[in-house]
């Protein structure tokens, strides 16, 4: 019996799920088409181009996406995730805030090579219409489940807006704080983040005096 079970960790790993194996598929194409899309811009890469770079047929693409636009959408959403804070039971709104400012400063090494990127992948949407609704409707989802998170952890009376709006001008805050970090850093230090998010909260930016009672 020790024989036998020495011999099965090889033979399994030969037979790794297909699930895997599709998401091995979908990863090396995903990168491929990165790596295009910055040498030359969505609008020249073409679906040949992903497959010969991945080393792959454009079968295999069809096997993943149902065309160029959906294979852009899926590198979109995973070249610019969502950022999501540290938050426990019992934080309040302001504690949200103060650590959606961390989670957003945190995030700046990751997105600064990806920002030209997610920036470009703006204008493209905006030149193709079907490509503006499918952004739409990836951030109307996560728009949605945003809201219905906040209305179950902080009662109406504790936040500033209805949740619908608050999410989005959080998403609205970090995607300008963002890119006017990456794009004039020296007039967006840490400190215009903090003071961002503490404006929020109606707090003041943590390091500056509280204003004055009655003021």
């Amino acid at each position: 019996m020790a024989s036998e079970a020495s011999e099965t960790p090889p033979a399994s790993r030969r037979r790794q799920p297909k699930g895997d194996k599709r998401e091995r598929t979908r990863a090396a194409l995903l990168d491929a088409a990165l790596a295009l899309t910055r040498e030359r811009g969505f609008e020249a890469t073409t679906l040949q181009d992903v497959a010969e770079r991945a080393g792959m047929t454009t079968g295999a693409i069809y096997g993943n996406f149902r065309n160029r636009d959906e294979l852009f959408m899926a590198l979109a959403v995973r070249q610019w995730a969502p950022i999501r804070p540290r938050f426990a039971p019992g934080d309040s709104f302001a504690d949200l805030m103060r650590a959606t400012a961390e989670a957003v400063l945190a995030s700046i090494p990751e997105r600064g090579p990806a920002a030209v990127g997610a920036l470009t992948f703006r204008a493209y949407a905006l030149r193709h219409e079907n490509v503006r609704e499918s952004f739409r409707e990836e951030m109307a989802k996560g728009l949605a489940a945003g809201a219905t998170w906040m209305e179950a952890v902080f009662a109406v009376e504790d936040l500033p807006m209805p949740p619908e709006l608050m999410v989005r001008v959080i998403n609205a805050l970090i995607e300008g704080l963002l890119f006017q970090r990456f794009l004039t850093p020296e007039l967006m230090p840490d400190e215009v983040f903090h003071a961002a998010f503490a404006a929020l909260a109606n707090r003041p930016a943590s390091g500056a005096a509280p204003k004055p009672a009655g003021a």
